[in-house]
């Protein structure tokens, strides 16, 4: 079923179309918002199951909220005491040492895309929204942000996405609340950058230890030095939540 929706708040008519209750795009000119049921999300990555995610959620959500803006941590122990940190411990990340911290707060941009050199796990305690690209699609080192797709995620999804697909700090799907997102990753991940010669292009993405980091001139990140990467627009999905 699909329907057109027209408001004072849109530069053109929305399209919003639903296949089926696990299944939506939502869409404002070429940006949609597809459900991680959509086969559009295989390249990007895929969703866990066998993992009781009702602890983790909890801790999670006494975790304050940000007055404004996104926080991040790399490891947060109220959240590597929790259960299910074992388990991707074990089966998701194969025994490797692991990390658990959490990124929340409020956003509607895109401003950077980062990836690993491993998959990273993802799991909500809000519905939110992802916005992805992949790897393959950097040429000579600049991504068109016109590549990008955004991709809604339910609370309590254990969500992996591919080391070979770009990601950043997720968009919220409600503004009230905001979003909460635990962040599994190898230990060490996102923390302090090493101090290494530039041996290759590569090297001028590194932002942390572990993350490489293209940023669209926009950004903040993009301000305090870190590498452009990102042309075209830089992605505001306001007008779609």
């Amino acid at each position: 079923m699909c329907m057109e929706i027209g408001g004072e708040r849109l530069t053109a008519p929305m399209r919003i179309c639903y296949t089926d209750e696990n299944d939506y795009a939502h869409s404002e000119g070429n940006m949609k918002i597809h459900s991680i049921h959509d086969p559009a999300f295989i390249p990007y990555g895929k969703i866990l199951t066998g993992y009781d995610t009702t602890e983790l959620l909890a801790a999670m959500d006494r975790i304050p909220m940000p007055e404004s803006g996104t926080a991040y941590e790399a490891g947060i122990d109220s959240l590597e005491t929790c259960d299910i940190f074992a388990g991707l411990c074990d089966h998701a990340y194969g025994g490797m040492p692991t990390e658990l911290g959490m990124c929340w707060g409020y956003n509607t941009k895109l401003n950077c895309l980062e990836y690993h050199r491993d998959s990273e796990l993802n799991i909500p305690s809000t519905d939110l929204i992802l916005l992805l690209a992949r790897m393959e699609e950097i040429e000579n080192g600049v991504l068109d942000t016109a590549k990008v797709k955004a991709f809604r995620v339910p609370a309590g999804a254990v969500v992996e996405v591919y080391a070979t697909t770009l990601h950043y700090a997720p968009c919220h799907a409600d503004a009230k609340t905001g979003f909460r997102m635990a962040v599994a990753l190898p230990k060490g991940t996102n923390t302090e950058r090493p101090d290494i010669p530039i041996l290759n292009p590569e090297d001028r993405l590194l932002w942390a230890r572990n993350k490489w980091l293209l940023a669209h001139p926009e950004s903040e990140e993009a301000a305090k030095g870190a590498y452009i990467g990102l042309t075209g627009e830089n992605i505001d999905i306001a007008s779609l939540i």
